[in-house]
């Protein structure tokens, strides 16, 4: 059987990716040392990343929620995505102190079955391979725009940054269908 070229990347190469990334967040998270400035800044900035991408893990928690509850056949497959959701959420909100006082986010309550818009604003679309799509375009979206965030983000959240991100694209690959594929 001849071999043709896959028409999108196959897991492997997206878990490299995924891993090259993290590989770069590491080295950029080791540059600083004792002549640094003020470190001051750098808790503010890394507090205000940490915030941002709280919110943004929470507009994501409720797009599975609303999807969920508009598609309830989907549930069910969206769940362990969803879990993982929620525990980077929970993750990203530690303080990063370590002893470990800071308080997880709980999870999102899930919307009304057939409550339509998501909280975020966004419909959820009508079709569930739609639905699907869109929560592919909002994980592959939000990992891309941590992984532009590890450049400035300060070491151990540069590494969580990564990590994260790395997973959103995973979500977002097993989210979108695979052609010829039975479903």
């Amino acid at each position: 059987m001849p071999w043709t070229l896959p028409s999108r990347p196959s897991r492997r190469s997206l878990l490299a990716g995924a891993a090259g990334a993290a590989g770069a967040a590491l080295l950029t998270g080791c540059s600083g040392g004792p002549g640094t400035a003020d470190p001051d800044p750098a808790v503010s900035l890394e507090r205000r990343m940490r915030a941002s991408s709280v919110r943004d893990s929470e507009r994501l928690l409720e797009r599975y929620d609303a999807t969920a509850a508009a598609h309830p056949a989907l549930a069910e497959r969206l769940a362990p995505l969803r879990a993982a959701v929620a525990a980077h959420t929970s993750a990203l909100s530690s303080s990063g102190a370590s002893d470990g006082s800071a308080a997880p986010s709980a999870p999102a309550a899930a919307p009304a079955p057939g409550a339509g818009p998501a909280v975020s604003g966004e419909p959820v679309p009508p079709k569930p391979e739609e639905a699907l799509a869109a929560l592919a375009d909002a994980e592959r979206s939000l990992a891309e725009s941590r992984t532009v965030a590890l450049a400035g983000a300060p070491g151990e959240l540069a590494r969580l940054l990564a990590s994260v991100a790395a997973c959103g694209a995973v979500h977002a690959y097993l989210l979108t269908p695979t052609p010829g594929a039975a479903s």
